[in-house]
């Protein structure tokens, strides 16, 4: 090839990747676009009266108004109650999938396709046919066992996240060769909690980021257990203030959504910090 040949090939690659990069802007300025659209609408919405145009702060100075206001109250309750039952649900969660999926890949791996299925029911099943038969259930929990918490919602939580986070943790592990790591670890004299912690759990961290944030959307967006249950979260409460006012309940949603998205980043940056390595030069 000769080199007019080759300045002809590099300037028409420039070309291609000019207009790639072109492309792939404008596709992501577009989808900014129509994510922050209906957020402005709705933060309009919550300042704007429809019918005469006056603006109004009313509804996002109430939200924090904590003496004698029962919106702002009701609010941080059902936030305080939904990032509670997060927490639980995720460690129930964690604590349930890591161990059990880890020990049926090196012990049990006939029943992995088991355990997959067993996961993956309640995407099948409808939210309402769980209530009827988590109804029983709580109602017994609540009159003989412990009291009739919110939070203990958490456990109903747990079913319901199952199917996303199994998936999640399921491409981590098997992207990483368990057998080997866990012999590894075992032939010098590693326990199993250790090998649980420091050898599968460091190795598959974004798998487990990745079901923890859909864990907790999932939490913070469920509405039908807690309300046919009569039981109070960040959904019910949503509704129960629209009753009374769309624009507040325009800037509680608009506050509930700019603090999730706020408590996800903040999750992430978190979880994707690297311990820091000691310099190797001597």
């Amino acid at each position: 090839m000769t080199n007019l040949q080759q300045g002809a090939a590099l300037q028409h690659n420039a070309r291609v990747a000019k207009r790639r990069s072109v492309i792939s802007r404008t596709i992501l300025v577009l989808a900014w676009v129509g994510l922050l659209i209906p957020l402005a609408s709705l933060f309009v919405f919550s300042i704007r009266f429809p019918l005469t145009g006056v603006v109004d702060w009313g509804g996002w100075v109430g939200l924090f108004e904590f003496e004698g206001s029962t919106t702002a109250s009701l609010l941080w309750q059902g936030i305080g109650t939904s990032l509670a039952m997060a927490i639980i649900t995720v460690a129930i969660m964690l604590a349930l999938l890591i161990p059990t999926m880890v020990w049926v890949r090196l012990k049990l791996p006939k029943l992995d396709r088991i355990i997959e299925f067993i996961c993956l029911l309640p995407l099948t099943i409808p939210a309402i046919a769980l209530v009827v038969g988590l109804a029983p259930i709580y109602a017994f929990i609540s009159t003989r066992v412990l009291d009739a918490n919110s939070i203990w919602l958490s456990f109903a939580y747990v079913v319901l996240v199952l199917p996303f986070s199994y998936r999640a943790l399921d491409a981590g592990l098997r992207a990483i060769n368990v057998k080997t790591l866990t012999e590894a670890a075992r032939s010098y004299g590693a326990s199993w909690f250790t090998v649980i912690t420091r050898v599968i759990v460091p190795n598959v961290r974004p798998a487990i980021v990745s079901a923890t944030f859909v864990s907790i959307a999932v939490v913070l967006g469920e509405y039908t257990i807690a309300s046919i249950l009569a039981r109070t979260n960040l959904q019910t409460v949503l509704f129960q203030i629209n009753l009374s006012d769309a624009q507040v309940s325009a800037a509680v949603s608009l506050l509930v959504l700019v603090l999730t998205i706020g408590l996800l980043v903040l999750l992430d940056v978190l979880t994707s910090r690297q311990p820091g390595r000691k310099d190797s030069r001597k």
